[in-house]
């Protein structure tokens, strides 16, 4: 029974505040991180749970005084008062069979985004800029932070490759649904005969972790310092500002260079190197995932080609949902809300239908 769920669910969200409360708990910050954190993730549902509980209470007052109450008047307004209630019981029910889905454990945190140019030369570096401005209007619309943290500019404009953070509350858990292939179809500023080309650029969206998700030992990375290239000013070509990290046990290399500073330049690349070792593990889980969805939503699957941008039709089509819109100078303006709300109902219905996380 669903009200059995939300009690049970209630019981584990009291013991949670509890054990928040003990005053030893400080000690141990990776045991306070995880409960800060289940906490805040039982909220929603639990106030879900208390409207849910006082519609149920209020069906059962209702039915009682329709059973039990002579004055006809009375009977009447009861009967109205239940016919509303009903139907907010159905109401809850829905939204409360979605907030109990599984979801990816990661999508209450913060990403790391990467755009790379993909096929169609300096078009798709312009592409890519298009793509990333797109994000930064998206991201500032939704009042998250943004950092930039590499940059590796186009010869005509835009970018072969830009790396950013975001910060905010549940970045991962929308921006996930940009992994993939985007492709665009419009004159580029170079062709002189007006013809349309195909272009495309890959965004790989990665929730960022934290100390406590990865075990990172500094022994393990070796530190290279070199001069910045691009926009900063007369210091960029003079001073080690810029930094390298590898991993040697797993040969991933980070760079970061869009900060004055080398000491934040580090952390930055630090961070990165972190998310990249925690997205190996991760990729597993969105593996498993991939191998259960029919329509590939949020399986991080970055080869995937997600969605098309037809400049001259000025229409957008998300290919994993079928979903078209003729609304493309908005949607470049960062309007992205009606796709991944497209996207997210449609996981959604797929969960609810296949019964699986």
């Amino acid at each position: 029974m669903l009200l059995e769920k939300l009690e049970a669910i209630n019981k584990r969200y009291l013991e949670v505040e509890r054990l928040l409360s003990e005053p030893d708990l400080m000690s141990d910050m990776k045991r306070y991180v995880q409960l800060n954190k289940e906490y805040k993730d039982l909220e929603d549902i639990i106030a879900l749970y208390k409207e849910y509980k006082n519609v149920i209470e209020n069906i059962t007052s209702a039915k009682e005084i329709i059973s039990k109450e002579k004055d006809e008047e009375f009977r009447e307004m009861a009967k109205e008062e239940l016919d509303t209630l009903l139907e907010k019981r159905e109401d809850l029910e829905e939204r409360i069979k979605i907030e109990l889905l599984p979801n990816d454990p990661q999508d209450s945190k913060n990403a790391i985004v990467e755009i790379r140019a993909g096929t169609g030369g300096d078009e798709a570096a312009i592409f890519a800029g298009d793509i990333f401005r797109m994000y930064m209007k998206y991201c500032e619309n939704k009042g998250w932070k943004t950092e930039i943290v590499d940059v590796n500019e186009g010869t005509s404009g835009g970018y072969k490759e830009v790396i950013f953070n975001v910060s905010g509350k549940g970045v991962y858990g929308l921006m996930k649904y940009e992994s993939g292939v985007h492709r665009v179809q419009r004159v580029p500023q170079t062709e002189t005969q007006g013809r349309v080309h195909t272009s495309a650029a890959t965004v790989a969206v990665l929730p960022e972790a934290d100390e406590f998700d990865v075990e990172l030992k500094l022994s393990d990375v070796r530190k290279d310092t070199y001069c910045s290239s691009g926009p900063g000013g007369q210091s960029v070509n003079t001073t080690y500002s810029a930094v390298r990290l590898t991993h040697e046990p797993t040969g991933i290399v980070v760079t970061c260079q869009d900060q004055k500073s080398q000491i934040k330049n580090y952390e930055q690349a630090l961070k990165v190197l972190r998310t990249r070792l925690f997205d190996v593990e991760h990729k597993k889980y969105l593996d498993q995932i991939a191998t259960q969805r029919k329509t590939m939503v949020s399986t991080g699957d970055r080869s995937a080609k997600i969605r098309t941008y037809n400049y001259p039709q000025g229409r957008m089509t998300d290919h994993r949902i079928n979903l078209t819109l003729y609304n493309l100078g908005p949607i470049m303006d960062g309007e992205i809300d009606s796709i991944i709300d497209a996207l997210q109902v449609a996981e959604n219905a797929e969960k609810l239908k296949e019964g699986v996380s």
